[in-house]
């Protein structure tokens, strides 16, 4: 999806070969819907190389959880707020149409959204609960975070101070050295995807567009948001590895400071030439510091890219010299600005045109999916999370 919560500025490319492909025909859809019928269980169920045994105890489906609250719209489902039943626990429960996934050639990318989440573990990136499927639909039930989209709290703002875009940056880059130390590539950092919690920390959200790589072999995908693209995605045969999410996060840094990202346009193709050769400048208030943070993540070099030799470089760089890395890690370090929040359920700082939807899972005609074996494609996505067990 473009986005989980809140309002959104620009479209993703999602493409897994070079641009302007040919546009997806859709689907006649017969007359009739029918019934979806929901993964049966106990079962057991294998997918991406894990094994997972699902005892009665397990299971979990969609009727487990009342539909509270649509907290975000995209082009290939929705996220509703949502409350377990048995617990009383909010989350947000992303719905992905599996038509739409197959008719746009994103399976491959849904699939490996849902693997990389099982694997990720930090307290800078989103959290998945459970994920489980019907004929015409797939969950995932992530942690609900509450304090709105970092977008939506700049573009109110106009631009954050040194301090706030330092702290953000600080724990973007923890984050994003975990995903790379497990081999993962992120691919679409930019405000829409993180998200405020209550405490004030950055937390790291849709991986749709993440991949598992060898950093040393590359991958050729282009994909990515047109602002935040680094200029070897752009380059003849799109070659690139994790280094691009660090072309992203100067990209970032650099708009949370100012306002804008550094080489925009409206026109697509200037833009696209301007982060190939254009020359970065900056206002006169950012200090040399920070310009020497943001030249060196955004080097078109990649070897010479800040960050390119490991996650360590980028914490040693003297931007970064106030910050206990270790602290910070464990959430110890208080954030510079907290959302104005009142409970766990709270949707304050959610975009009023998301909330006053009704919350609903409608029904969808799945003649597509079965045509097109659909249950083949999304074979062995059921996932429990052990911490939820536990819980």
């Amino acid at each position: 999806m473009k986005k989980l919560f809140g309002k959104g500025k620009k479209d993703k490319k999602e493409e897994d070969h070079p641009p302007a492909p040919a546009p997806v025909a859709a689907a006649k859809e017969p007359p009739k819907e029918k019934k979806e019928k929901k993964e049966k269980g106990p079962v057991d169920t294998e997918g991406d190389g894990v094994l997972f045994s699902r005892t009665a105890q397990q299971t979990v489906g969609k009727e487990d959880f009342e539909l509270l609250t649509v907290i975000g719209k995209g082009s290939f489902g929705k996220v509703m707020q949502v409350r377990k039943k048995d617990d009383g626990k909010i989350y947000a429960m992303k719905v992905l149409r599996k038509d739409n996934i197959i008719a746009k050639k994103q399976v491959a990318h849904t699939k490996a959204e849902k693997h990389i989440l099982e694997k990720v573990s930090h307290p800078f990136i989103i959290k998945l609960n459970y994920a489980f499927q019907t004929e015409g639909k797939l969950y995932l039930i992530l942690d609900y975070v509450n304090g709105g989209e970092l977008f939506w709290h700049l573009k109110n703002s106009g631009r954050f101070d040194e301090d706030r875009v330092r702290f953000y940056t600080a724990e973007i880059v923890s984050a994003l050295g975990h995903l790379h130390e497990l081999g993962v590539v992120y691919r679409d950092l930019k405000p829409e995807n993180l998200l405020i919690d209550t405490e004030g920390h950055i937390c790291i959200t849709d991986f749709g567009l993440s991949k598992e790589i060898d950093n040393e072999e590359g991958t050729n995908t282009f994909c990515g948001t047109p602002e935040y693209l680094a200029p070897e995605i752009l380059a003849g045969n799109h070659h690139h590895n994790t280094a691009v999410d660090w072309w992203s996060l100067g990209i970032l840094t650099y708009e949370m400071l100012t306002g804008l990202p550094p080489f925009y346009s409206k026109n697509m193709n200037i833009m696209y030439q301007k982060i190939m050769t254009a020359e970065l400048s900056f206002p006169p208030y950012i200090n040399d510091e920070t310009q020497s943070l943001l030249r060196g993540l955004l080097t078109r070099d990649v070897p010479k890219r800040l960050g390119s030799n490991g996650v360590g470089e980028i914490k040693s760089h003297p931007y970064f010299s106030s910050i206990n890395w270790n602290k910070l890690e464990k959430r110890e370090v208080p954030a510079p600005w907290t959302p104005d929040v009142a409970g766990t359920a709270d949707t304050s700082q959610i975009d009023p045109m998301f909330t006053s939807e009704k919350a609903e899972d409608s029904m969808v005609d799945t003649g597509f999916v079965e045509a097109t074996g659909g249950d083949a494609h999304f074979e062995g996505f059921t996932y429990v999370n052990p911490d939820a067990l536990e819980g």
